[in-house]
């Protein structure tokens, strides 16, 4: 009976062990996935905060473009207006994080731009203005930096999202509230080179 006892004790010891153990692992586990997703979530967000810094110096630099361009060609009232459109439907999105809208201002903005491109060539002067090269290299430099910063941000996102899809992270994403990202994809003009040369 004693023998008993001990054999029924000793079963629950390595039972509590066992047990303690497999509970010791799975939170080790669960705060490692979650640490893993607020990593991926903060990623994400500075990779959008990089852009978002990037996009507010070229919105702030288009009217200063178009001010030099509408000094020689006055006449072009309807691109001077769709550009200003853009514009602020861009600057709107960008400041409510909208990646999608920023997405399709920035489609729109980039169908533009060769059509000032069109512009600066029916006029010498301008094409020779010192003022407006600079604007121009600025601008260039600036499509760049948005173009590899996207690129970033989309890799950033898409890490993220089939993060919070897979088994058993989902478990974690769902407790911890992880929504899926938007990928920030400019249409149309945006595969072709976009020349800002004059």
């Amino acid at each position: 009976m004693v023998w008993a006892c001990a054999k029924t004790m000793s079963a629950m010891i390595i039972g509590l062990v066992v047990g303690g153990f497999v509970l010791l692992v799975f939170v080790i586990w669960f705060f490692s996935t979650w640490n893993r997703l607020v990593r991926l979530e903060e990623n994400v967000n500075k990779s959008w905060a990089d852009i978002d810094v990037l996009l507010k110096q070229r919105y702030d630099m288009i009217p200063n473009l178009l001010a030099t361009v509408k000094g020689y060609a006055a006449h072009e009232k309807e691109i001077f207006d769709a550009f200003a459109v853009a514009r602020q439907a861009a600057a709107g999105a960008l400041a409510q994080g909208d990646v999608k809208g920023v997405g399709a201002a920035e489609s729109t903005l980039a169908g533009l731009i060769p059509r000032i491109n069109m512009v600066a060539e029916q006029y010498p002067d301008l094409k020779a203005n010192e003022n407006f090269l600079d604007l121009q290299r600025q601008l260039v430099a600036l499509e760049n930096q948005v173009a590899d910063r996207r690129e970033f941000y989309n890799a950033s996102a898409t890490n993220f999202n089939t993060a919070i899809q897979m088994i058993p992270t989902n478990i974690v994403a769902g407790m911890k509230g992880c929504v899926r990202r938007d990928l920030f994809e400019v249409k149309g003009i945006e595969r072709e080179n976009v020349k800002i040369s004059f």
